[in-house]
């Protein structure tokens, strides 16, 4: 009895949709003449108009009419791009400015859990109500740019009627793992340091699959920084005391250990073509900086940081990493890490970050970037959707000219003792003056690293303030300064070590009981 009654169901459908079909096709032809009425006298919708160069550029963002906020713990990464980009905010959880920069908006404290990451701070500033009021006074959907994000992120900035302009949270996480840098790496023809990439279950298993790599390696699991997650292993006992962040982990990159010379360079690959920027040295594993052995401290950018050769060989490197990056679906900015052999003078990959970085404020207040424009400025443009033309090859030629290279440094100051206590006194964000007996004074506020005058001035921008926990590894502040903060044999020279001992005295603490379980996480 059911097949009957399926037939005349469908019998009975089919006259009713032919009886349908024929009112639909009277009304798509009434549509149809209506829309052309309508199009002939409504105005033609005036075309973007394509932006020709640096002039066009600029111009663009001089008058630009979308608001875009940068959503973040602090405003350090994007430091000084309100001051290129008209309506351009910061939204932050920590107040370094004491309530006096103009454009950063820091909300009141609310209940949270305890953060864990970045991505934590920013959903939670996206949840936020006096955030998300912020935002709807700005009006015409915000555009959102973050240093770190996840899909809660996209998915919190959707809900807040706000556009993320990076690549999806997915695609950035799959390029960020080291063991899919490799591959990209190898795909684009930038060579990583000797390498195996295995899952490793045991200390026999490392040897084997390492054999032809030496008796010393570094291990590196997919994620982490800053030297969380980079193991030196010469002896079982070296593997015996990571075992745990091994094991289990998945595949894991084994690699020649080989005496190096670190370098961080950032780009920005567009439609256009990879824009890169100046090659720098970084600051890694100074014990007066940080207590993570390799861990990242700060950056020098200088022309004669390293010989031409190594400068042209890691634009090509990066220029070409950029592109793979590109058929990969990525778009925007990037940081690739470069190892120099210091024997060999090889230059090796080390590591992507898909984002802006630590070393940003350094690339987009170079001298190049006063020429022409910061680099971030490109990211923007790539995500704006105006359609523009450009250079790219003329604009890298210009940006390789050491005459558009200027010398400053930074450090990053963690506190780097095995203690927790809470703080009771810390240094203002502003100028500061080191003295002829190596002392430091501060000398006057201001939120500009441009205002610093000398090498014997320096910005500061305080992380960590009255009333926070001092940890291992809690950020405490950053310093930038003309010059240079290392010797030619890139060691800490008399004067970083003025800078970084003057800054940390100003930094006083009292105990607490109980001791409280200290962070890890890096938020800058």
């Amino acid at each position: 009895m059911a097949a009957p009654r399926k037939a005349t169901a469908k019998k009975a459908g089919t006259k009713k949709a032919g009886t349908k079909k024929v009112g639909a096709k009277k009304m798509a032809a009434k549509a149809a003449s209506a829309q052309k009425t309508t199009a002939k006298h409504a105005p033609a919708r005036k075309p973007k108009k394509v932006l020709r160069g640096m002039s066009d550029i600029r111009r663009f963002f001089h008058r630009n009419e979308r608001p875009i906020v940068f959503i973040s713990a602090t405003n350090f990464n994007l430091l000084g791009m309100d001051e290129w980009v008209r309506n351009f905010k910061y939204i932050n959880y920590i107040d370094c400015y004491d309530g006096r920069h103009p454009n950063v908006f820091v909300p009141s404290e609310a209940p949270h859990a305890e953060f864990q990451s970045i991505e934590d701070i920013n959903n939670y500033l996206l949840q936020h109500k006096e955030v998300l009021d912020f935002t709807d006074r700005l009006g015409r959907h915000p555009a959102g740019v973050f240093l770190m994000f996840d899909d809660e992120t996209e998915a919190l900035a959707r809900k807040a009627g706000m556009k993320v302009w990076f690549p999806k949270a997915k695609l950035r996480n799959r390029v960020d793992n080291k063991i899919e840098t490799v591959r990209i790496g190898d795909k684009a023809g930038v060579p990583s340091v000797p390498n195996v990439l295995a899952r490793i279950d045991s200390y026999e298993d490392l040897r084997r699959v390492s054999k032809d790599l030496g008796p010393d390696l570094v291990l590196q699991s997919a994620y982490g920084d800053s030297g969380h997650t980079t193991f030196f292993i010469s002896s079982e006992q070296d593997f015996k005391r990571h075992q745990s962040e091994i094991v289990g982990q998945g595949e894991i990159k084994v690699m020649k250990r080989i005496n190096c010379r670190g370098s961080a360079i950032e780009a920005c690959t567009t439609k256009q073509g990879t824009i890169v920027g100046p090659l720098m040295t970084e600051l890694v594993g100074f014990k007066e900086l940080t207590p993570y052995k390799g861990g990242w401290c700060g950056n020098e950018i200088f022309a004669d940081s390293f010989t031409p050769e190594i400068r042209e060989k890691a634009r090509d490197y990066t220029f070409k990493f950029g592109e793979q990056l590109r058929k990969e679906g990525y778009r925007g900015y990037f940081e690739l890490d470069f190892l120099i052999d210091t024997e060999t003078e090889e230059m090796y990959l080390g590591e992507l970050n898909p984002r802006i970085t630590g070393a940003s404020s350094m690339t987009n207040h170079a001298a190049f970037a006063h020429a022409d424009a910061p680099l971030f400025l490109f990211h923007l443009l790539e995500f704006s959707d105006v359609p523009f033309e450009l250079d790219v090859h003329a604009l890298n030629g210009r940006w390789s000219d050491p005459d558009n290279i200027d010398s400053w440094s930074q450090y990053v100051m963690k506190h780097t003792q095995d203690s927790v206590d809470i703080i009771t006194e810390a240094p203002e964000s502003g100028i500061y003056h080191m003295n002829e007996d190596g002392s430091i004074d501060y000398s006057r506020f201001d939120y500009h690293r441009r205002a610093v005058a000398s090498e014997n001035e320096a910005f500061f921008l305080r992380i960590s303030g009255v009333g926070d926990y001092r940890y291992e590894g809690a950020d405490l502040g950053i310093l930038v300064t003309r010059g240079r903060l290392m010797t030619d044999n890139f060691r800490l020279n008399t004067r970083a070590k003025k800078w970084i001992d003057g800054m940390r005295a100003k930094f006083k603490g009292r105990g607490l009981q109980p001791v409280p379980q200290s962070g890890a996480y890096k938020i800058l």
